[in-house]
This record gives structure tokens, C-alpha cells and sequence, in this order.
């Protein structure tokens, strides 16, 4: 670890003897050490020179990525416990539907992944605002891939009233499903805009309380806005 950190040092690379001084390894242990780095791709060598390789920057990209992660999670959490429901952060990649973060507690439980979030976007509000945000040729491809279907018996009945549906669904406005994916359940869904990436997070409620479901989903909207820039640096993972 002292030779990876000492070489990332050294933009420009440095030799074995100079990254032995610095390190306070005797030459013969910092010779074995750097080779064998080299040869698990840590670092590369070039004219003598050792440089940072391939799978260190693997590590840091991967690190980079947990810490962005990370800020979704305490985002999350923070609105979760002040606005007391579960919360889900979600985006559309390479044509699916993909949950990154769900924040729930044993008050607030999030609802059950029964049916797959994938092939059933058609019936729960994370999907319909994302596909709501996709031009119509995306869309269409999406549910070629993945066809409408009944999950409950509230659920869109087929692709031409859910198309139909998604076009009339306005800028920036929550999109609002009551029961289609999980019976006595109510989800909002806030779309979250990240450059040509469609996201959104989105709340659920008992249907009992579906009363509160768009008040909530207004103040979890505003609460977004004033974290915009880090919940879509956090989010575009």
C-alpha cells in the first residue's frame, strides 16, 4: 500500500530506487513488491518508470462510486425519517429499470418486491415515470421487451392506455399509481432530471392514507430541490 500511495506521488512515474527510499523499503523488497504489482496490474512499467495501472484505477473508480452511493443512502434516509414513508431512488439503464437505493424502517416499510420492478414498470409509479421521460420509440421497445400485463386488478390493461397515459403526463409533475403493482398500496414517483439519464424517487403509502400521497410527494419534491446538484451527481452512477 505504501508503494501504491508513493507511485500515485509521482504523476509522472519514478523509479524502483527512488520509490525504495521513499518508502523505507530495503531495494530487494521494493523490487519484489513492484513486480509484483506489475504483474496483477496494480502498476505498469514504462522505460524503467513505474506508474499507477488498470486495476488501481478499477479500485479508485470503485471507490468513487460506493462514496456516491453512500450520499443516495443518507439522502434517503434523512428524507425518509422526515417525512415518515419509505423512499425508492431509481433510474433507467441500458434499457431496464433500475432500483439503486431503497430506504425503508420497520414504521415505514417499503412495499415488496412480489413481481419483478423490471418486467412490471408498466404497474408501478418508480417505472411509469421513467418511461414517461423516454421518447416513444424507447418507450416502445421497453414494452415489446417487457409487455403489459394485469398484476392487480387495477392495473393498466394494455400498452395502447398505458402509452396514452405516459404522453399525457406533464413536466416535472409526480406521476401518481394507485394499487396497480401492490394491492392497498398508493406510490409516487418525482421524475429527477441527470442530462439525458432518466431518474426519479418516489414515495408509498397505505391506501388508506392516499389522501397524503401527493402532499408528500410535493414536500419530498422540494426537499429535492434544494440538493439537486448532489443527489444528481449521486444519483448518475
Amino acid at each position: 500500500m505504501r508503494l501504491l500511495e508513493t507511485v500515485a506521488g509521482h504523476p509522472y512515474g519514478a523509479p524502483a530506487k527512488q520509490l525504495a527510499r521513499e518508502t523505507g523499503l530495503a531495494l530487494p523488497t521494493a523490487y519484489h513488491l513492484l513486480r509484483t504489482l506489475v504483474h496483477e496490474g496494480y502498476l505498469r512499467r514504462d522505460k524503467g518508470l513505474f506508474f499507477l495501472g488498470e486495476a488501481t484505477e478499477r479500485l479508485t473508480g470503485s471507490g468513487a462510486q460506493q462514496k456516491r452511493r453512500s450520499t443516495i443512502v443518507d439522502l434517503l434516509t434523512r428524507w425518509r425519517d422526515a417525512i415518515g414513508v419509505p423512499l425508492y431512488c431509481a433510474v433507467y439503464r441500458e434499457g431496464e429499470i433500475d432500483v439503486v437505493c431503497v430506504s425503508d424502517s420497520p414504521v415505514h416499510p417499503a412495499v415488496e418486491e412480489w413481481a419483478d420492478f423490471r418486467e412490471t414498470g408498466h404497474a408501478h409509479a418508480v417505472g411509469q415515470c421513467l418511461l414517461s421521460q423516454l421518447d416513444e420509440e424507447a418507450r416502445r421497445d421497453h414494452l415489446d421487451r417487457h409487455p403489459v400485463r394485469p398484476v392487480t386488478p387495477y392495473t393498466v390493461r394494455d400498452a395502447q392506455s398505458l402509452l396514452r397515459r405516459l404522453e399525457r403526463v406533464r413536466r416535472m409533475e409526480p406521476v401518481i399509481e394507485r394499487q396497480e403493482y401492490a394491492l392497498g398500496t398508493v406510490c409516487a414517483a418525482i421524475p429527477v432530471t441527470i442530462g439525458t439519464t432518466a431518474a426519479t424517487m418516489a414515495i408509498s403509502l397505505p391506501a388508506h392514507q392516499a389522501d397524503r400521497l401527493l402532499p408528500t410527494a410535493r414536500r419530498l419534491q422540494a426537499e429535492m430541490g434544494r440538493l439537486v446538484g448532489s443527489l444528481a451527481l449521486s444519483i448518475s452512477i
